[in-house]
């Protein structure tokens, strides 16, 4: 058995495009390059994605989406304990970006013309992700203003984050950066709470 399996439906192409995707970004994800990444054919491809390379990158961006909403969003969103929600962000985030190792899909998106064609998409990751912390650290009585700048800083950070771990090749840099976004987050919390 091999230990590259044949992907058989359009779900299971979705890992292998978005790291395609990371590695090339949508410009430069030729359909030679989306078909060896997830091992199908050009003609495969297009009948799991009709609407081709621009189909491809919203399905990705939808399962992007859905993660994030689940393991990041929700549980800011609904927040009991804001320290803890606050650390479980930040360690969800490290895994997910693999400690700065692992493009982020939708900042890319946000830096480059394609992203004029899913710009919708972009906004609204962003301005979800920045308003769940802030209802984050308001329920830890942190002042609204405060709250703003606070997961500005922080979302902003982990985006350069990833930018300087790439550049540098090393992910120590990722993780001093996001540990101390974390502190500052928690100072506040704990200032205030």
């Amino acid at each position: 058995m091999s230990s590259k399996r044949a992907l058989t439906d359009r779900e299971s192409a979705l890992p292998a495009l978005a790291e395609a995707f990371r590695e090339h970004g949508f410009e430069g994800a030729s359909l030679a390059a989306l078909s060896k990444a997830t091992g199908l054919g050009k003609g495969s491809l297009y009948n799991f994605f009709p609407g081709g390379k621009e189909e491809m990158m919203e399905a990705v961006l939808e399962n992007i989406d859905g993660w994030f909403a689940e393991a990041i969003f929700s549980p800011l969103e609904h927040v009991v304990d804001p320290a803890a929600a606050v650390t479980a962000m930040f360690d969800d985030v490290t895994a997910y970006f693999r400690s700065g190792r692992r493009v982020c899909v939708v900042g890319c998106l946000g830096l480059n013309s394609a992203g004029e064609t899913f710009s919708v998409k972009v906004k609204e990751y962003f301005a979800r992700w920045i308003s769940a912390l802030v209802h984050c650290l308001e329920v830890g009585k942190v002042p609204p203003a405060l709250a703003l700048d606070l997961a500005e800083e922080a979302v902003s950070g982990i985006q350069g984050a990833i930018v300087l771990a790439r550049a540098l090749g090393e992910e120590e840099s990722f993780l001093r950066i996001v540990r101390r976004l974390q502190s500052s987050l928690l100072d506040a919390i704990g200032r205030y709470g």
